[in-house]
Formats: structure tokens, C-alpha cells, sequence
């Protein structure tokens, strides 16, 4: 490793509505190099799992149930020191929603911090435990710059026309307009492509949440998420798009209130609630044979993505190419076969083998859009915008 004197050392922190990862980073002039990272798996269960690794060598692997977010940042944290990996010159945050005046990644000053705090309503499924594990990044390193990276950024070029809803105006100078999400994810891979980054692709994002993205030239036209994250393909827990009728109905025959919503349409719909088994795609697949409620719910939730994915070719007229992201989009052949089957007309025709085995590449080659599968990487795209911003470049 460079000199420390010569290096900034980056901290990365990348908070789920139940998990932690955590990323740092050594950057010299272009070049990134990955000190450690670690994650701390299932919060709030009483099956979490603590891990940590530096290069080959898994530094922590323990069972440990971390009541919240913020005991699970101190753990994590406290386990860098105690492993003697470098002190960050600068951390940095992922924040699902920076609500209707956060349109760009930056650093956190008091004012971003209120406004980040007004937007928890947006989504607090995702900010609150975020906030959560910013003050206790701030109560470890006091007086290290701190970045705030927002999923909806990527997003900011959708036209008006697509991420307008259909109400009077004053609703949408209120912020209330679509947003997308899983924007570091989307950046990650248009990263990875780099050179070869073609005209028209589709992202579909698949994991506990789920987002299908069309991206022009790079950058987002269309995506599936709106106001919020529960909008969109339904995801683990989360229901997706819903008639709002539904929700009107809930209210007034099953005389349903905010907090009653709240759990059913974060906690208790998508995969769990379909399949009453899991929000686990592996379980669900394993299950599927015997069970006929799981296997409802893999088929409806491949139906879903592969409604979408042509909703998408839509919008770009025609598809370059198409990325699978994500713990499911990344390893679970099965549902990205039913996903493109019957795609052949926008020229989507999978290798088998090369998706039983999760290849880099999965179209065979009569297809004529390609068809990748991409580890986006989150917590480098984190790193990179806070590095930046804390040389003060643009």
C-alpha cells in the first residue's frame, strides 16, 4: 500500500432498510485501491451476521444481533480500528431520497442534514436507519467531512413528462413528482461499461427492492420507481404499483390508518405476502415445486419485471442492451429465464448454459441485444463521489 501521508482513505457507507455495508478505500490521484469492507446482515433479527475481510483474509465472521443500523455502524466501525486498517479522511453516505431540493451528491452541512431529515416521509423505510448511522459516523470520526450520495440523483434527467404525476401543478412544485431510485446502481454499471456503453439499455435491478431503468446515452429516461420506494415490480416486502383505489379501500371498508399501510405495504406485501413463506427468492425457488403460493409468487414477480423490461423498450424504441443487477438479477438463473422468455421480438435470446452459470454475458449469439449480467458496486460509486467532493472538484 502507497503512503497514508500521500493517499486519502475513504469510508463508505451503504445503509439498507436491514443491512449495513461498509467499504474503504485508498485513492492517489485515479487510482482506487479496497482496504477492507464488510457487512452487517439482518438487523433487527435474531439471525444477524457480522463480517469483515481485508483482501483474502475474513478479518470477522460472527452471528450477532444488532438491534439497529447504529449499533451495527459502531460495531462495523470499531472493528477497522481494532484491525488496524486507516482512520478515513472522508465518509461518505448512501441516502435513498434527497426529497425535491437534493439533486446532487454533496457534502452534509446543517442545512443538507434538515432538509435530508424533512425528507424521511419520502422514505423512511430507508432514511431514518441512514440518519441513524450518519450521527454515529459523526460521534466516531468528529471533525472527518461527511458525503451525502442519493439513489434519486441519477434520475433528476427523467423529462417532466415521465416523472410528472397527473395532478395540478402545485403538487409538483411541493416535490410530490417521481424520483427513481437504485441510482448508484444504475452509475455503477454505466461505469463499468464505460467505452462500450451502448445507445439503449435496460437495468432491471433485482433484489430486495427492484427497479427496471431505461437508460439513452447514459443517462435515465424511464425507471419504475416513483415518489417512493415502494413503487414499481413488487419487490420482498414491498407491493410495487397498486390501483389507488386499493388504497382508498383499505382506508374506508377495512378502516385501515397510516401506520396499518405502512407495514402492509412495506412489511407484508411483495414476495412474503404473496407466498406467506418468504421475501427469499432462493427460498421461494426451492419451495416452488411443492409449495403453489411460492411458485405464485415467482411467476408473478418474473411476469412483472418482463412487462416492464418491454415498457422500457418502449420508451427507447428498441433495446442495445439489457443488464440483470442485483442478489436476484445476479444469481438466480432461473427467474432471469422466465424473465426473457418470450422477448425474442426485441431480439432477447438467452444462452442457457452461460445462464445456468451466471456468465458475464447470457445472450446467445443469434440474439441481437446483448445481455449482461453486472455486479453494479454501490459503495465504490459512494466512495468516488465523496472523494471528489472532498478535493473540491466538480
Amino acid at each position: 500500500m502507497s503512503d497514508a501521508r500521500d493517499d486519502t482513505v475513504v469510508l463508505a457507507l451503504n445503509s439498507g432498510s436491514s443491512s449495513l455495508k461498509l467499504g474503504l478505500y485508498s485513492f492517489r490521484d485515479a487510482q482506487v485501491s479496497k482496504l477492507g469492507w464488510g457487512q452487517a446482515e439482518e438487523i433487527g433479527s435474531q439471525n444477524g451476521r457480522l463480517w469483515l475481510r481485508r483482501g483474502s483474509q475474513l478479518l470477522i465472521d460472527k452471528s450477532r444481533s444488532c438491534a439497529t443500523t447504529a449499533k451495527a455502524a459502531e460495531y462495523l466501525t470499531s472493528a477497522l480500528v481494532g484491525n488496524s486498517l486507516p482512520t478515513p479522511h472522508v465518509i461518505g453516505h448512501r441516502f435513498v431520497h434527497g426529497g425535491p431540493y437534493l439533486q446532487n451528491h454533496q457534502r452534509i452541512t446543517a442545512e443538507v442534514l434538515r432538509q435530508i431529515e424533512e425528507a424521511i416521509t419520502f422514505a423512511p423505510l430507508h432514511l431514518a436507519p441512514a440518519l441513524d448511522v450518519l450521527r454515529q459516523a459523526v460521534r466516531d470520526y468528529p471533525g472527518v467531512p461527511q458525503v451525502a450520495c442519493f439513489d434519486s440523483v441519477f434520475h433528476r434527467t427523467l423529462p417532466e413528462y415521465a416523472a410528472r404525476l397527473p395532478f395540478g401543478r402545485e403538487f409538483w412544485e411541493k416535490g410530490l413528482r417521481r424520483y427513481g431510485f437504485h441510482g448508484l446502481s444504475c452509475e455503477s454499471i454505466v461505469d463499468v461499461l464505460g467505452d462500450t456503453l451502448a445507445p439503449r439499455m435496460v437495468i432491471a435491478h433485482l433484489g430486495n427492492g427492484c427497479s427496471i431503468t431505461a437508460v439513452r446515452d447514459g443517462a435515465s429516461v424511464e425507471t419504475t420507481m416513483g415518489l417512493t420506494p415502494i413503487g414499481g415490480v413488487m419487490m420482498g416486502t414491498r407491493s410495487g404499483d397498486l390501483d389507488p383505489g386499493v388504497l382508498l379501500h383499505l382506508l374506508q371498508a377495512e378502516e385501515y390508518d397510516a401506520d396499518m399501510l405502512d407495514q402492509l405495504l412495506n412489511h407484508r406485501s411483495g414476495l412474503l405476502g404473496v407466498s406467506g413463506v418468504s421475501s427469499d427468492m432462493r427460498s421461494l425457488l426451492q419451495a416452488s415445486t411443492e409449495n403453489q403460493q411460492a411458485n405464485l409468487a415467482v411467476e408473478m414477480f418474473c411476469y412483472q419485471v418482463h412487462k416492464s423490461i418491454g415498457a422500457m423498450a418502449t420508451v427507447l424504441n428498441g433495446i442495445d442492451v439489457l443488464v440483470f443487477a442485483g442478489g436476484i438479477g445476479e444469481h438466480a438463473a432461473p427467474v432471469r429465464a422466465k424473465i426473457c422468455a418470450g422477448l425474442e421480438h426485441l431480439g432477447i435470446v438467452l444462452d442457457e448454459p452461460a445462464n445456468r452459470r451466471n456468465a458475464a454475458q447470457i445472450s446467445s449469439a443469434k440474439s441481437k441485444c446483448a445481455v449482461r449480467v453486472i455486479e453494479s458496486d454501490e459503495d465504490l460509486q459512494i466512495a468516488r463521489h465523496s472523494y471528489r467532493l472532498a478535493k473540491g472538484s466538480a
